[in-house]
C-alpha cells in the first residue's frame, strides 16, 4: 500500500533545487517537504518559512517520517543518516563517501530499526544502476560492472580528446561550468569513481569493501605525451572504475585510466555523461547510459527513491544473503603504461612481464603486467611521482 511520506530534507543546494523543481513536476508524487535544514541563512527561491538551522528541528519531529539527505560534508551526513534510522525514519541520500565508508554500519541500522536506506543518486546520477544490480542480476551470472563514474573527469577527458584542449584549459572550462569544483581533487584524481564502485561493488556481488584497500590514481598527472601516445594509437583515455568476478569466488576491483579502443562501448560516453557496461555469462554485456550529474538528472534519481519508499521498497541486499562470500583477490595482473621522465622511478614497479617499451630524451614508457599488489603497496607514493599510468584492459586472472 502507498503510503505518504513527510520529508525533511537536508540541503538545498544544486541537488535539493533541483530535487524541489522536478517534485513540482511529478504527477505521481503524493508526498510534501515540511522542512529544509541549511547551515545559514541567505536570501532563496522559497520562502524562510520552508528553512531551519537546527538538524534536531527535522531529526526530532515525531511527523516527519522521511529523511532526505543531500549535503555535502560526509561526516556531518553520517551523524545526519544514523540518528534518522535510529529515531524510525526512512532515509534517501546523495552521499557516496559517507555510504562507502559506513555501508555495513548502514545495513544493520536498516535492519535494527525496520526502516530502509535509499541512494540511487549516490552512484551514477540518472542512471538507475543500483536498483537493476539489486533486483535482475544475479551472482552466478554477473561476471563485471565497469563504467565511466564521474562526469567531471569524463568531462575534462572529452574536451582533451575531442577539442584538442589542454588538460588546464578544460579543467577551468568544467570549473567555470560547475562540473568541477573549485578544489577538484575529489573527481580528478578518482575518489568519487571509488566511492560509487565501492558502493556498485556491494550490489553486485553482496561484498563490502574498505575504500582503502582498493587501487585508486586519477588523471591530473596525464601529459600531452600521454595524450599523443593515445592518439597514435588509437585510443581515448577514459577514466574507469571496475569490478570483475575472476576465477573461483574471487573478486577484483580498481579505478584507473583506460586506454579505449572504438570498439568499447564507453569509447563514445562523452562530456559530463556516465556509462556502465554489465557484462554477464548468459546475456554478454548490457550497457547503461545516462547523465551523472547536475541538479535535475540528480534530483530525478532522488524522486525516485522517494518514490520507492512511499511504495515501501527496500533493499533486500540478497547477494550478501544467499551468494558465496567473494575473496577480494589483490594478485590480478593488469596491463599497465607506465609513463616516466627519471628511469629510478621503475624500481618502484615489479613488472611480471613486458609487452612494449620506449625511451626517449624527455619521456619514457613502459608497458607490462604488474600484480595490483604490487601497485597497492606503494599507491599512497603514486600521485607525488613524476609518472602517469594506465591499463590497456587487457589482464591475467588468478
Amino acid at each position: 500500500m502507498k503510503q505518504k511520506l513527510n520529508i525533511g530534507l537536508f540541503g538545498f543546494g544544486v541537488v535539493g533545487q533541483g530535487l524541489y523543481d522536478v517534485l513540482k513536476t511529478s504527477p505521481a508524487f503524493d508526498s510534501e517537504i515540511s522542512k529544509i535544514c541549511v547551515k545559514n541563512k541567505k536570501e532563496r527561491s522559497l520562502p524562510e518559512s520552508y528553512f531551519c538551522y537546527n538538524p534536531d528541528e527535522i531529526l526530532n519531529d515525531p511527523n516527519i517520517n522521511t529523511v532526505v539527505e543531500l549535503i555535502d560534508n560526509a561526516d556531518e551526513a553520517y551523524r545526519i543518516v544514523k540518528k534518522a534510522l535510529q529515531s524510525g525514519k526512512h532515509v534517501v541520500s546523495a552521499n557516496k563517501k559517507m555510504l562507502a565508508e559506513n555501508m555495513a554500519e548502514m545495513i544493520q541500522l536498516q535492519k535494527e530499526n525496520n526502516v530502509s536506506l535509499l541512494y540511487e543518486a549516490s552512484a551514477c546520477g540518472s542512471i538507475p544502476v543500483i536498483r537493476s544490480l539489486e533486483e535482475y542480476y544475479d551472482n552466478d551470472l554477473l561476471l563485471s560492472v565497469t563504467g565511466i563514474l564521474n562526469g567531471s573527469s569524463n568531462y575534462i577527458l572529452s574536451k582533451i580528446f575531442d577539442h584538442d584542449q589542454s588538460y588546464d584549459t578544460a579543467l577551468k572550462d568544467a570549473q567555470k561550468l560547475g562540473f568541477a569544483e573549485s578544489d577538484p581533487t575529489f573527481d580528478v584524481e578518482g575518489y568519487d569513481s571509488l566511492y560509487k564502485l565501492i558502493i556498485l561493488t556491494l550490489h553486485s556481488f553482496g561484498s563490502i569493501i574498505k575504500p582503502d584497500d582498493v587501487l585508486t590514481y586519477g588523471i591530473s598527472n596525464i601529459s600531452d605525451f600521454d595524450i599523443q601516445y593515445a592518439r597514435e594509437k588509437g585510443y581515448k583515455i577514459k577514466l574507469v572504475g571496475q569490478v570483475e568476478r575472476l576465477e573461483g569466488i574471487n573478486i577484483t576491483l580498481f579505478v584507473l585510466p583506460r586506454f579505449v579502443r572504438k570498439d568499447k562501448y564507453i569509447y563514445s560516453v562523452e562530456d559530463e555523461f556516465n556509462g556502465v557496461v554489465i557484462k554477464g555469462k548468459a546475456y554478454d554485456k548490457q550497457f547503461m547510459f545516462g547523465k551523472g550529474a547536475g541538479a535535475h538528472p540528480t534530483g530525478s534519481a532522488v524522486l525516485s527513491d522517494i518514490t520507492a519508499l512511499a511504495h515501501n521498497y527496500a533493499y533486500e541486499y540478497k547477494k550478501m544473503k544467499y551468494a558465496e562470500d567473494f575473496n577480494y583477490s589483490k594478485e590480478h595482473q593488469v596491463e599497465l603504461y607506465l609513463r616516466y621522465s627519471d628511469a629510478s622511478v621503475l624500481d618502484k614497479f615489479n613488472f611480471e612481464s613486458i609487452t612494449e617499451e620506449y625511451k626517449g630524451p624527455e619521456y619514457s614508457y613502459k608497458i607490462g603486467f604488474i600484480k595490483l599488489a604490487e601497485l597497492l603497496e606503494i599507491k599512497d607514493q603514486l600521485r607525488s611521482l613524476d609518472i602517469f599510468m594506465g591499463i590497456t584492459g587487457k589482464s591475467l586472472n588468478y
